[in-house]
C-alpha cells in the first residue's frame, strides 16, 4: 500500500476502479461548485477520500467498485480505523477524514450509485474539545499600541497596525484580511468579507479601524489599484500571512506574551472579549462566520474559566 504521502502526490483518482472515476469526477465538481469549497479544502477532502481508496485496494485485494462500496459493513471501515491509528494519525486527522467518507458516501447515495447502511454504525475517534487560546482585554490592547513599535519603516508600521486592529477589532480570519482589495477602503461602517466556503458577511468597522488603514494608506510608497491588494509587502505584491505570523512572534517577546499570541488569537479574543461584554451568542457566530453554532459555543467555555478564575481569585472562602 502506498505511503500516506505517496498518495497525496497521486491523488484521489489514482487510487480507484475505472468505474469510479466518474463518480468521484461528479463529487469533486459538486463541491467546488455547489459546495463552493476552496481548492485547499478540496484538495484536504480528494487526499482523504484517495487514503480510503488506497487501503480498500489492499483490504479487498484490488480496487473497489461501487458494488464492493455498498457490501462494505462495520467491521472494513474500523479495519480502516484501525490502520490509521497504527500508523499514529491523529485523532482529529482521522474524524475528519471520516467526515469525507461519510459525505461522499451520503453524494453516491443521493445518485443512486451507492448504497451503504454500515457506515452508519461506526463511530470515529473521541476528539477533545479544543478550547480558543484568548488573550486578555490587556494583553490585546498592547498588541495594539505596540504592533507599530517593531518597524522602523513608517508605512510599514501603520501596515502592521492597520492589519492587527482588523484581526482583533473586526474578528477576520489572517487571509481574510490580506484578501482584501484596495478598492474596500475607505472603510465605512461595515465591512463585507467573504470567507470560508465562499460565505459572505458583513462585519461592523470601528472608528478606530477605519483610522488605522486610513493611516496606512495615507503612508503606503506604492499606487495600488483598486482591484489590487489593500495590505502590500516591501515589494508591492499582497501582503504574506507569514509575514504576519512572524511579525506576532516578534510581539510576543517584545511584549512577553505567551506562546498561544498568534495571528488568529486576536480573532479568537474578539469572540471570546464580545461575549464577555454581553454579546449574544448568535451574533457573535454571524460575526466569527461561522457555519454552525456548535463552533462558536466553544467561547462559552473560554468565559466560563474566565469567571472560574475570578471566583477562586476573590472569593473568600476559595483557598485552592
Amino acid at each position: 500500500m502506498a505511503a500516506p504521502a505517496e498518495l497525496e502526490a497521486s491523488g484521489a483518482t489514482a487510487t480507484h476502479a475505472d468505474a469510479l472515476a466518474p463518480l468521484i469526477a461528479a463529487w469533486r465538481d459538486w463541491m467546488r461548485v455547489e459546495k463552493r469549497m476552496s481548492a485547499h479544502t478540496l484538495a484536504a477532502y480528494e487526499h482523504d477520500l484517495g487514503t480510503f481508496l488506497q487501503f480498500l485496494s489492499a483490504h479487498l485485494g484490488g480496487p473497489a467498485s461501487p458494488g464492493d462500496l455498498s457490501r462494505l459493513g462495520p467491521a472494513d471501515f474500523r479495519a480502516w480505523l484501525g490502520q490509521r491509528a497504527m500508523a499514529g494519525l491523529s485523532k482529529t486527522s482521522t474524524a475528519r477524514a471520516l467526515s469525507v467518507i461519510r459525505g461522499f458516501f451520503r453524494f453516491l447515495e443521493r445518485r443512486g450509485a451507492v448504497s451503504n447502511a454500515g457506515i452508519g454504525g461506526v463511530r470515529g475517534p473521541r476528539v477533545p474539545r479544543s478550547v480558543p487560546k484568548a488573550l486578555t482585554v490587556g494583553e490585546a490592547a498592547d498588541a495594539l499600541e505596540s504592533v507599530g513599535d517593531l518597524e522602523d519603516e513608517p508605512w510599514v508600521a501603520a501596515r502592521d497596525a492597520a492589519v492587527v486592529s482588523l484581526l482583533y477589532g473586526c474578528g477576520l480570519r489572517v487571509g481574510e484580511a490580506l484578501g482584501l482589495d484596495r478598492s474596500v477602503a475607505p472603510l465605512g461602517e461595515a465591512l463585507s468579507v467573504t470567507g470560508k466556503g465562499n460565505k459572505t458577511r458583513l462585519v461592523p468597522v470601528l472608528p478606530v479601524v477605519r483610522q488605522a488603514v486610513d493611516t496606512y494608506l495615507k503612508q503606503v510608497p506604492f499606487a495600488l489599484a483598486p482591484d489590487g491588494p489593500l495590505f502590500v509587502g516591501v515589494k508591492g505584491g499582497r501582503l504574506s500571512p507569514r509575514r504576519v505570523q512572524e511579525r506576532l512572534q516578534v510581539l510576543r517577546a517584545y511584549l512577553g506574551l505567551p506562546e498561544s499570541a498568534t495571528p488568529h488569537a486576536l480573532r479568537h479574543s474578539f469572540a471570546t472579549h464580545l461575549l464577555a461584554g454581553g454579546g449574544d451568542l448568535r451574533a457573535i457566530q454571524e460575526l466569527l462566520g461561522h457555519a454552525s453554532l456548535s463552533t462558536t459555543q466553544r467561547y462559552t467555555d473560554v468565559d466560563a474559566r474566565r469567571l472560574m478564575d475570578i471566583h477562586r481569585l476573590a472569593h473568600p472562602r476559595d483557598r485552592r
